[in-house]
């Protein structure tokens, strides 16, 4: 700082070569004034339209002048002197300049951001799935579920070898036990029977189709009251339409994703395919068990059945070496919530109960 003010480039934005100048304040105004001519003013605007530069601890300030002048930007390499200048010209920092400045404050800042992140990861996104999943009609869920189910099927699945008959008459049952547990009519649903790499399970889509393998069929000696509960469990999913929850949920993390990292598109585009991977929250598995229990109790069957598919798939995947039920991530046996002991508990005590 001299008697002529603030020495600066100035850079009248029609040349690439700067000009060196005075900043001098004068009242409620700024004066450009050439170097070696002090007294003559190149350039007078009001302190008010100046884009001043935010303080930092390092580099140099660089202040945009308005469009209605000319544009241009003045560059001081001095940063110390700038800040000086801007105070004594009456410019007043913004709360979120002086906070930047303050460790403490970011640290305090970092931590109200991780609660707010928390908050809605743990509330608010939920919420917007709900919100959002109100707004869609149920021929979504349909098309969507057969995109879903094309991918899966063509990757993971192979024609069923089960006889037809016995297809057939397990979809009756399920019928007959809907019908019980719904008289007022259910929403539309398919069972398709698959052979497939990922052993004894079954899964559900959105818009009704219920996929159960081959294996799982064999896993229970084909027991009926075993098999209707299993696929009880996955109409439950459609009914309360999980997958679209779901889905949409993993739609909603995608557009804040977007937002925070980038662009998402590529997995947005996957996520029809996604849906085969989804787990389900202990809450959703719970409210599917518990239609498997009222739909097997309406039809006069006991909601052990599914304590013994539960035993029975434990089993099977202690002897294929497979470990926690965590490891898997497809369908109802894959699902890693509850636990199984605890819905074989369930079960049983729902049995007992009657």
């Amino acid at each position: 700082m001299s008697d002529g003010g603030l020495r600066v480039d100035y850079f009248d934005g029609r040349g690439a070569r700067p000009r060196r100048v005075h900043l001098q304040a004068m009242g409620d105004e700024l004066q450009l004034r050439a170097e070696d001519s002090p007294t003559r003013v190149l350039l007078t605007l009001p302190l008010s339209q100046l884009r001043w530069p935010e303080r930092t601890r390092h580099g140099a300030r660089v202040a945009h002048l308005p469009d209605a002048l000319g544009g241009g930007e003045l560059h001081a390499l001095d940063a110390a002197a700038w800040d000086r200048f801007a105070r004594q010209a009456g410019v007043r920092e913004s709360l979120v300049v002086r906070s930047q400045q303050s460790w403490g404050q970011v640290l305090v800042a970092i931590a109200l951001l991780l609660v707010v992140g928390l908050a809605g990861w743990r509330w608010g996104v939920p919420l917007a799935a709900q919100a959002t999943l109100t707004l869609l009609p149920q021929r979504v869920d349909a098309e969507i579920g057969a995109l879903a189910f094309d991918q899966i099927d063509r990757q993971w699945l192979k024609p069923s070898t089960l006889p037809a008959a016995q297809q057939a008459a397990l979809r009756a049952a399920l019928a007959r036990a809907l019908q019980r547990a719904e008289p007022a009519g259910t929403l539309p649903w398919r069972v398709e029977f698959r052979a497939s790499r990922i052993g004894p399970n079954a899964f559900a889509l959105p818009g009704g189709t219920i996929v159960m393998t081959d294996e799982l069929v064999q896993l229970v000696d084909g027991d009926e009251s075993a098999i209707v509960g299993v696929l009880a469990h996955e109409y439950g999913h459609v009914k309360h339409r999980h997958g679209m929850r779901q889905l949409v949920h993993a739609s909603v993390l995608g557009a804040v994703g977007s937002i925070a990292f980038g662009d998402y598109s590529g997995v947005l585009a996957g996520l029809p395919a996604l849906l085969g991977t989804l787990g389900y929250s202990r809450d959703l598995e719970r409210q599917a068990d518990d239609e498997a229990i009222a739909v097997l109790r309406a039809d006069g069957r006991s909601p052990a059945a599914m304590a013994l598919f539960f035993e029975r798939f434990a089993r099977w995947r202690k002897d294929k070496g497979h470990g926690d039920e965590s490891d898997s991530a497809l369908g109802i046996a894959f699902s890693s919530h509850p636990a199984d002991a605890e819905r074989i508990a369930r079960f049983r005590d729902a049995a007992a109960a009657r």
